[in-house]
């Protein structure tokens, strides 16, 4: 079949020319291509000798016996020299292909095929190129046609792919990787071949013959071009990538892997709070770990049970019988019974209505359960190793789980299971590897969380129960107490308040605030109150009470107490082992006879006083009354003064720790005028003040413990005082007698003449012998009745054992035998001596009579 040669065929590579020698030894014929290759045209050629016109003057006498035997009929080939005529000296070297021919006379010639050498030496090094290429490359090479199939495959390729490299001549991309990688390949071939840009790290995943596990290559595309420039094909070249794809793989994994962990070491533990501690472990690991996520805890740890996991690991464990208290099944041994009580406390899903599969699947967030004995969840709690587990059935929308239990200084806590659904990768070893670490962390954590959950309801029972229970009474003071402990997520702090009967009907009112957080504070804090109530019962004045806390403070980093402590100071290393407990106070001694408040302070919030309005007036706003603000309970060496405040009746006096008012949200002034302004309507009952004071303020509940005491003035009436003078000579006795004696009908206490008669009796007696100056007798009416003797003499009266041959000395005896109580305390200008005698029908009964017993022990 005629057809023609397209431009850019081989011949145009090889560059072939032809010419005829006649019988006579002459050129008788040159072809175009001679006149290319020779730079000659025919004109210049025919008609002459070619040894003469072309070889060297050296050369001829052997080209002409050539030239003499081609033309007795003899073929050869070689190569021969020659000089292109023209002057400029250019020389070559021709193959010439010479064969013998006869013209139509019978006579001999010959006919000469001429090839530049040059030409052939390029053809040649293009062909081993070539092979090496595809014969040597250890990569897959294709030549792909026009049409996009397979023109030729180099050996390396047929290696990996089956059969010789001319078996896969025909074939398509389509033969050779899946359908969806094929489409991309073909894609990419089309591309190159209409565009001429060339594809650099096309990444194609597929399988080699008789192999299941996908491999991974780089391709590179571009387009050939013949001789004249037109596309003849796309070459591609293939490099299997799979190691690198895995290794690369392999380090994203440990980056993600690292950077969740990083994102655990953040993130994880931020709470002291188990459920929430919980919740941001899943918070983390899903959806970047896993798909599914769930937590559960111990039912006991959850409880506060210290024993909910009281053994080692490895231990026959306790949770094989049920947990504590709770018998095995029967027919069980400790290591084939069902897990101890746990409640999932955290679950989550990036995957809508998905299960976990396996024990526990179903169950919900909340809710207590146990583990099968012979589950994956019981083994991973009783061995406290990791489970994997394979989903084998083709429904199950889980593919993988890890069971991983939670374990923190060597006891277990709970159980974390992940789990991923079909269509992510299966759990490895090094997910396992994380799955550890993160619960391990998580764990830590929880535990954490625990130990401080213990130690903060402890420290919290301890507080309430140092605080005074009930609703505190006290003469002539109307009072309303709040206290608002810090939440679970804040330490116990060391507030505290305390109202103390003192004698004459007086009340002490305490509030302080240890410094820092936690059961240390708190005992320091109980500590202080136990010394402020010894303190008070010594009836001290308010600076001399904070004087005597400041040493109890300062000795309680001490183990040897406040010497120890001063000591302590002298020596730097002594002092730095020592530990400092710092609080403030405010201590102030009310007496509803004169409506006076006698108040001292150590560091602590300024009191506030609220006056009652005029009539039909506005309310007034609080003040806050002007008491030098010493330092701190515990910094020793600093002074204590202290103020006296007149109260009118129906003012409001708010004790209160710096919580109520200080806030990180605004300053400390504002926090304080805010208190003024809740307090400015004192009338209302006194609950709902307190009410409205901490709805008002913007306290931030939970950040900080509050304690607030507020007392409304009412004072003693004016006919249940009786206060007289009495001269220093014998009849002031009769006549302290006669004074009781009317004045106690008054108050419907006849039960009570005899006693108190024989009582005042003593104590005006007692000043006579004893004391100085003139003497003052007080009688008050409350909820007892109160007798106060009072002279200018300091020395304290003592109570005596009177020998039998005494005559006196038993006086303060029998007040001691029958008073409810009886004391002495120090004034600025002398002493009292005061006793007190329950009023008929009060739940103590009056001490009316001796025994024979107490009669006896007076003189025995």
């Amino acid at each position: 079949m005629w057809h023609s040669s397209p431009p850019g065929s081989i011949y145009d590579y090889i560059k072939v020319a032809s010419f005829s020698i006649g019988p006579d030894g002459l050129v008788d014929q040159w072809s175009l291509r001679a006149e290319e290759l020779f730079g000659l045209t025919a004109a210049q050629t025919v008609g002459r000798d070619p040894v003469e016109a072309f070889m060297p003057p050296e050369l001829r006498a052997g080209g002409h016996r050539k030239v003499a035997e081609i033309l007795d009929g003899k073929e050869w080939t070689g190569l021969v020299p020659f000089r292109i005529p023209g002057g400029d000296g250019a020389h070559g070297v021709a193959e010439i292909y010479v064969m013998p021919t006869r013209v139509e006379t019978g006579e001999r010639a010959a006919l000469c095929v001429v090839v530049d050498v040059r030409a052939l030496r390029r053809i040649e090094s293009d062909l081993a190129a070539s092979q090496a290429i595809f014969g040597q490359s250890p990569f897959g090479f294709l030549l792909f046609g026009t049409d996009l199939t397979v023109q030729r495959a180099n050996r390396r390729f047929a290696t990996v792919f089956g059969g010789d490299a001319e078996e896969h001549r025909g074939r398509t991309v389509h033969d050779y990787l899946p359908a969806h990688e094929a489409d991309r390949m073909s894609d990419a071939l089309r591309r190159v071949l209409e565009t001429g840009e060339s594809v650099t790290d096309l990444r194609i995943t597929g399988a080699a013959p008789g192999s299941r596990d996908n491999r991974h290559w780089s391709i590179n595309l571009y387009r050939v071009h013949g001789a004249s420039g037109r596309p003849i094909g796309v070459a591609g070249l293939g490099t299997d990538v799979t190691r690198r794809h895995l290794a690369a793989r392999e380090a994203a994994g440990v980056r993600r892997n690292l950077a969740l962990l990083n994102e655990a070491g953040h993130r994880i533990g931020n709470s002291l709070d188990l459920e929430t501690t919980a919740r941001e472990l899943l918070d983390v690991t899903v959806p970047g770990f896993c798909d599914l996520a769930s937590v559960d805890l111990y039912q006991g740890l959850l409880l506060g049970d210290d024993d909910f996991r009281a053994r080692p690991l490895g231990a026959p464990p306790a949770v094989a019988g049920g947990g504590p208290g709770l018998p095995s099944l029967p027919g069980q041994g400790a290591g084939r019974a069902p897990s101890a009580p746990l409640r999932r406390v955290a679950f989550a899903s990036a995957v809508s209505d998905a299960p976990l599969s396996g024990p526990g699947a179903l169950v919900s967030v909340g809710e207590v359960h146990r583990y099968p004995a012979a589950s994956p969840g019981a083994l991973a709690l009783r061995t406290a190793q990791p489970r994997l587990l394979v989903s084998g059935g083709a429904d199950d929308l889980v593919q993988s789980t890890l069971v991983v239990p939670l374990v923190a200084h060597d006891t277990v806590v709970g159980l974390a299971q992940f789990s991923r659904t079909k269509g992510s990768e299966p759990f490895g070893e090094r997910d396992r590897a994380v799955a550890v670490e993160l619960a391990a962390r998580a764990a830590v954590c929880i535990d954490n969380a625990r130990l401080y959950r213990r130690e903060h309801e402890r420290a919290l029972i301890l507080q309430r129960s140092l605080l005074p229970p009930g609703d505190p009474e006290a003469a002539g003071l109307d009072i309303a107490c709040r206290y608002l402990p810090g939440n679970a997520a804040t330490e116990v702090g060391g507030d505290w308040f305390d109202v103390i009967e003192l004698p004459g009907h007086r009340t002490a009112l305490v509030v302080g605030d240890v410094m820092g957080r936690g059961l240390r504070a708190a005992v320091a804090m109980g500590e202080l109150r136990t010394a402020v109530r010894t303190l008070a019962l010594l009836d001290l004045e308010p600076a001399e009470v904070l004087s005597a806390l400041d040493e109890i403070a300062r000795g309680l980093g001490a183990p040897g107490g406040s010497q120890q402590a001063s000591r302590a100071a002298l020596h730097s290393r002594d002092a730095d082992r020592s530990e400092v407990y710092l609080a403030t106070c405010v201590y102030a001694v009310y007496d509803p006879v004169t409506r006076r408040c006698t108040i001292a302070n150590a560091g602590h919030m300024p009191p506030v006083l609220v006056e009652p309005p005029e009539p039909g007036g506005a309310p007034r706003p609080g003040l806050l009354l002007e008491v030098p603000t010493g330092m701190p309970l515990g910094v020793g060496g600093e002074p204590f003064e202290e103020v006296e405040v007149d109260l009118p009746e129906g003012a409001l006096l708010a004790l209160y720790t710096d919580g109520l008012v200080e806030s990180r949200d605004h300053p400390l002034e504002e926090g304080l005028r805010a208190l003024r302004e809740a307090l400015a309507d004192p009338v209302r009952p006194l609950e709902d003040v307190c009410d409205h004071v901490l709805n008002t303020l913007d306290t931030r509940h939970g950040e900080d413990d509050i304690a607030l005491l507020m007392a409304r003035v009412q004072g003693l009436p004016v006919d249940a005082v009786g206060d007289w003078q009495l001269p220093r000579e014998a009849r002031s006795v009769g006549r302290a007698r006669e004074l009781a004696r009317a004045k106690l009908p008054a108050w419907g206490l006849e039960g009570l003449l005899d006693t108190t008669e024989l009582l005042v009796s003593e104590l005006v007696t007692n000043a006579l012998r004893y004391g100085e100056g003139e003497i003052r007798m007080r009688l008050l009416l409350d909820r007892t009745l109160v007798c106060e003797v009072w002279d200018a003499n300091l020395v304290q009266p003592r109570r005596r054992r009177a020998r039998d041959t005494d005559e006196g000395g038993r006086g303060l005896q029998l007040v001691g035998m029958l008073s409810a109580g009886w004391g002495t305390r120090r004034t600025h200008r002398g002493k009292t001596v005061w006793f007190e005698l329950p009023l008929p029908g009060a739940d103590g009964e009056s001490v009316s009579e001796l025994s024979a017993e107490q009669l006896l022990s007076m003189y025995g």
